[in-house]
């Protein structure tokens, strides 16, 4: 199927193939180079930028529907998924921009079209590995690729919001869900872990205390091998001890 035959089918069975007024926005996080990035799209028609996102198929429940948007943005299955928020301001949909935003060669759509109606948005965070992402385009979209954090772009409608309320739930469940060994490689170093840390939290962390408090939950397994190809001494490689993590968890981390 063609982009133009999907967005035709989208325009004109779509009131019938999801559930009327009601969408789902993906946060997706993930770690590289010390850096925790996001992964956004950009429309054909628009100059802004967007969360990935989609519809709920009538048979589908909420998280069956955000796992196959991943799917289709990521190429990954099995992603650690949790929805966050509920987001229903009655400005956050615009129907002329949406008349704007859902158009292609001689499809368009009015103001009555289901496209142009008022949506409520439930909002998913998903961590992933970065290296294993492929992101994937699809008929609407021109571009989709990762940002820092700190470099995101201007983002469409309420977008921003929800990628600030996403990182503010990702903070505080940094202590009870497995954050860390959903974004890290298999093996990392304790530098690369403190940075992540640093980086969710938005704060420095002072070197001792947090090497004393990680060992200290005995979640870790230091490997024999180094990190090569860095500057200083090289360091040791450690990997999650997956059982005894998720013991911890259930017990709540320390405050960093």
């Amino acid at each position: 199927m063609t982009e133009y035959e999907k967005f035709k089918q989208l325009i004109d069975k779509g009131s019938s193939l999801y559930i009327p007024q009601l969408s789902l926005d993906c946060v997706i996080f993930g770690f590289h180079q010390n850096q925790l990035k996001v992964l956004l799209l950009k429309m054909r028609t628009r100059h802004d930028w967007a969360l990935p996102g989609g519809f709920i198929h009538q048979d589908e429940t909420l998280e069956v529907a955000a796992a196959r948007v991943l799917k289709e943005r990521t190429g990954l299955d099995n992603i650690f998924l949790r929805q966050f928020h509920t987001f229903s301001a009655l400005e956050r949909s615009n129907p002329q921009q949406a008349m704007k935003d859902f158009a292609m060669e001689d499809l368009r759509i009015d103001q009555h079209h289901w496209l142009a109606q008022r949506f409520i948005s439930v909002g998913f965070y998903a961590l992933v590995d970065f290296t294993r992402v492929t992101p994937q385009l699809d008929e609407l979209s021109e571009i989709c690729t990762w940002y820092d954090l700190d470099s995101i772009p201007p983002l469409m409608l309420d977008h921003r919001q929800i990628l600030d309320k996403a990182l503010e739930t990702l903070r505080v469940q940094l202590n009870y869900q497995p954050i860390g060994m959903s974004l890290m490689p298999e093996l990392f170093t304790m530098p690369e872990l403190q940075k992540l840390y640093e980086t969710i939290l938005g704060t420095p962390l002072d070197r001792r205390n947090f090497q004393r408090k990680i060992l200290g939950y005995h979640i870790l397994r230091r490997r024999e091998e180094r990190r090569t190809g860095v500057a200083h001494k090289a360091p040791y490689l450690y990997s999650f001890d997956i059982k005894r993590y998720q013991e911890a968890l259930q017990e709540g981390l320390h405050k960093w």
